[in-house]
């Protein structure tokens, strides 16, 4: 690896070209997660009821992020690897199916990009180093768990989990904040979050947030430590309100309909990682200024 740093300190903008097409090709098999993942938690889900239950289950296909290969949802058209390449392909086919000719969904291409894109953001802002190396890391893991949540108003525990401990991982070293920042920062993730569920609870007899947010807020503040949770919290509530009350005033969406909290959490951890010492040190200065 240290190898590689003077030819990526002689040649600035090749980094972020690696990292971009990278990205790209990460983006492409998140789209696979993000799909797949949700039925094979509600495929064990329903082995485990069945075995609870003494039913026995039927037969099934092995089905996982690898088998079977990707296919059209509505002729089941095999996906060849020349039909898979990112962007390229989506392009080159119009965005239609090869096999039944029917729109592929743009969300496929955009989460390519935006991998992406994302991806060489990364390697731009922190440069070479294991800090990259984790950033992109814990920036693709944040992509495939916004859209799940979005689409299923899922966080699974088997991405938020691990994702946790690698942040506990890289700042055994210190890699983004010292380990007792990264430690605290985890439990109090958790503990905030689940302070707030219990009491809105209390208060309304309604569930306010899921638990998959709770241990999302604490994989951040085991990430960024504990000084980024206040600008994390209140920059996902501030856009979450604003998205909120634009879907009921533009969209016509009922009060009651239930908005996932994990995409705008992903989106503030993801500023807070970049840019969270600098906007923190601004708002300090403005304070003292001010008062």
């Amino acid at each position: 690896m240290t190898s590689l740093a003077p030819f990526f300190a002689s040649y600035p903008a090749a980094l972020p070209v690696t990292a971009l097409l990278l990205g790209l090709i990460v983006g492409s098999f998140l789209n696979v997660v993000i799909h797949r993942l949700p039925i094979m938690l509600e495929r064990t889900w329903r082995r485990q009821c069945d075995e609870l239950t003494g039913k026995t289950s039927a037969a099934e296909e092995s089905y996982n992020l690898l088998v079977p290969r990707s296919q059209c949802p509505a002729c089941g058209h095999a996906i060849s690897a020349a039909e898979n390449i990112p962007l390229i392909s989506f392009a080159l086919l119009q965005g239609k199916c090869r096999g039944c000719g029917k729109r592929i969904s743009w969300r496929y291409p955009a989460v390519e990009l935006a991998t992406g894109l994302l991806s060489a953001g990364i390697a731009w802002h922190f440069g070479f180093g294991l800090a990259t190396a984790g950033a992109l890391m814990l920036t693709w893991t944040i992509i495939a768990l916004s859209v799940i949540d979005y689409d299923h108003q899922l966080l699974p525990d088997n991405i938020t989990l691990p994702l946790m401990w690698l942040g506990l991982l890289f700042n055994l070293s210190g890699v983004y904040v010292s380990i007792d920042s990264a430690v605290i920062g985890a439990m109090a993730g958790y503990l905030s979050l689940w302070t707030v569920y219990q009491v809105f609870r209390l208060v309304t007899g309604r569930e306010g947030m899921g638990f998959g947010d709770f241990k999302l807020f604490a994989a951040f503040g085991a990430w960024l430590g504990w000084q980024q949770l206040p600008l994390i919290i209140l920059f996902s509530s501030f856009v979450g309100a604003i998205v909120g009350l634009g879907g009921i005033l533009l969209l016509g969406r009922g009060r009651s309909v239930p908005i996932p909290f994990g995409p705008f959490l992903c989106l503030a951890g993801w500023v807070a990682l970049l840019w969270g010492d600098a906007i923190t040190r601004s708002y300090l200065q403005f304070a003292r200024i001010s008062l």
